[in-house]
């Protein structure tokens, strides 16, 4: 039976599994399968360049970092395997995590499974991303192919807002399209966006396909309104997604506690969920930050917790 078992990677999963192994816990870490859409590692796998990580003033790439924290954990003898976690048993004592037909017993387990970006679905969101197109703009809206440049965010709730108006900083021109005549966001936030000097809102429209080449990456999108007519080309060197998250907790509903839009339930000021030995970090939790940063601290905490939980139970 496992002391520790985390169920995910990337900046959460990773530190916790850092800060388990330095507590002579050798914990497991179940990194999800290669062949999944989203590789081990999270997020980041699908990040070009990091610049706002401290420690890494030249910048580095989403994968080497997670490779650099996976190589970490390892040094201090954390054990990965690369499976997904398909279902949970925490009715009792062992908790057991399911992968498949195969059932791994563990005294806690730190949930790590973070969220995924939403996407419109169009097909060449997946082609020109990192190359143009991006669903965070915290992330990425102050890279040089953005900066003096024309870009679109795609979204018409808060997060959207605050993609637009980070961008601003950036960009020479932030074009909004909302598929409404009105946004969804909060009046203050909305009332930003529109009189603001940079941004254009283009109301009642959709982005109907992304456009670029192999060289320089997104060149543009073309728009089409909902009501109808010609659709219009827009050039632009970004593609902003801010349509939501999907935090990755399919597995936990009906057994954690999970807000309306899926995000586990935490006790405040830790990462305890509601049933004993189960932490949770990370973006799996955390709808608000959704940066690698805090993920870590995150991590970083869940361990803290575990470590602390098994202890008092050894007491």
């Amino acid at each position: 039976m496992e002391k520790v078992l985390i169920i995910g990677s990337g900046p959460a999963g990773y530190t916790a599994a850092l800060y388990c192994s330095r507590a002579n816990l050798n914990p497991l870490c179940l990194e999800g399968e290669l062949s999944q859409n989203m590789l081990p590692g999270g997020q980041l796998m699908t990040t070009t360049e990091v610049e706002n990580f401290p420690g890494y003033p030249d910048g580095i790439s989403g994968p080497a970092m997670m490779d650099e924290f996976k190589r970490q954990a390892e040094k201090f003898g954390t054990r990965f395997e690369y499976k997904t976690a398909t279902a949970v048993d925490f009715s009792g004592s062992p908790l057991k995590v399911f992968s498949g037909e195969e059932v791994i017993e563990a005294e806690s387990v730190i949930i790590a499974t973070g969220a995924s970006a939403k996407y419109l679905g169009i097909p060449t969101e997946q082609v020109f991303l990192n190359r143009g197109v991006s669903a965070c703009a915290t992330c990425d809206g102050a890279l040089p192919r953005f900066r003096n440049h024309t870009v679109v965010v795609v979204g018409g709730g808060d997060t959207a807002m605050e993609e637009a108006l980070f961008l601003a900083k950036f960009a020479s021109r932030v074009h909004v399209v909302h598929r409404r005549d009105k946004f969804r966001a909060s009046p203050i936030m909305a009332e930003r966006v529109v009189t603001h000097p940079k941004i254009t809102v283009e109301w009642n429209s959709v982005v109907q396909e992304i456009v670029g080449n192999d060289t320089e990456g997104v060149t543009g999108v073309i728009l089409s309104e909902v009501s109808g007519g010609a659709p219009r080309d827009l050039a632009c060197s970004g593609y902003f997604a801010a349509i939501g998250h999907k935090p990755n907790t399919d597995i936990f509903v009906g057994v954690l506690d999970l807000d309306e839009t899926g995000y586990i339930i935490a006790k405040p000021d830790s990462t305890y969920t509601k049933i004993p030995g189960v932490f949770a970090c990370g973006d799996v939790k955390d709808k608000t930050y959704r940066q690698a940063i805090t993920a870590a601290g995150s991590g970083c905490m869940a361990a803290i917790d575990a470590t602390r939980w098994l202890e008092s139970r050894e007491a």
